[in-house]
């Protein structure tokens, strides 16, 4: 019996759909081609196979019917990330938003940048 569709992105996914957020609308070759670029050589069939994975999930749309396919996202990379990022906190951190920033902020000290975005942040929710 097969094994039933993961509805999550698998990291060499995620890396595709990054292409896709980055450049739009692309065939399997030229995410390929990007890919490259980028330090990844990975052969077409690979990224092929990924493609049709990824439209497959609902994570891309096809946008014509005639060889080279072309896709677009479905999915914008702030609806990904917010759900990943939810996961993140439900699966390793219990639901606590706050145990996940007191992480964040144990790894690494913020920059002055960092800090003012956050501030510019915080005051916002006090509106």
């Amino acid at each position: 019996m097969a094994r039933p569709k993961a509805k999550e992105l698998t990291e060499r996914e995620l890396e595709i759909m990054h292409v896709f957020w980055e450049h739009g609308e692309l065939t399997a070759a030229e995410v390929r081609d990007h890919m490259e670029k980028l330090g990844r050589d990975l052969a077409y069939t690979t990224v092929a196979t990924l493609v049709r994975i990824l439209l497959e999930k609902e994570f891309l749309k096809q946008t014509n019917e005639e060889r080279p396919f072309k896709f677009i996202p479905a999915k914008t990379y702030e609806e990904v990330s917010s759900s990943l990022l939810g996961d993140l906190v439900q699966k390793v951190f219990a639901g606590s938003r706050m145990q996940l920033l007191v992480r964040l902020f144990e790894q690494k000290k913020l920059t002055a940048a960092e800090r003012d975005r956050l501030q510019e942040i915080l005051d916002s929710m006090k509106k």
